[in-house]
């Protein structure tokens, strides 16, 4: 069972980061979308800018696979799981990358947004 609840966390984080990543193009179609994406980005960008902050997400994850007598990972969820394929080794330097990057995204995107909802605004009128 524990094993399980693991693997279903473990889900459940990637979920929220392809929300993260992706979310912001969701707000493009549905802009109240935003209100749950928006509080998203800004925590995930937090992690990634704070060194040594996990997700509580990983700890709980870390946590259910002991009790399934499984073995933990070290680090965070991004580092093990998808660091190796988005950076053979992460750096804090890395980590910092992700964040700053995530940042520019998101403006990038919500920027649009904004214009799209200004110019249906006008139509409105």
């Amino acid at each position: 069972m524990y094993g399980f609840l693991a693997n279903l966390v473990m889900v459940l984080h990637f979920g929220f980061i392809l929300l993260v990543v992706f979310g912001g193009l969701l707000a493009l179609r549905w802009q109240r979308f935003a209100l749950l994406h928006l509080p998203a980005v800004l925590w995930a960008i937090f992690l990634e800018l704070k060194p040594g902050t996990l997700c509580p997400l990983t700890p709980l994850e870390q946590a259910l696979r002991l009790r399934a007598g499984e073995s933990a990972y070290g680090g965070g969820f991004i580092e093990h799981y998808l660091g190796p394929i988005i950076y053979p080794d992460m750096s804090l330097h890395d980590q910092y990358f992700l964040g700053i990057g995530l940042f520019v995204l998101t403006v990038v995107i919500y920027w649009r947004v904004y214009t799209k909802w200004r110019s249906s605004e006008g139509k409105a009128e």
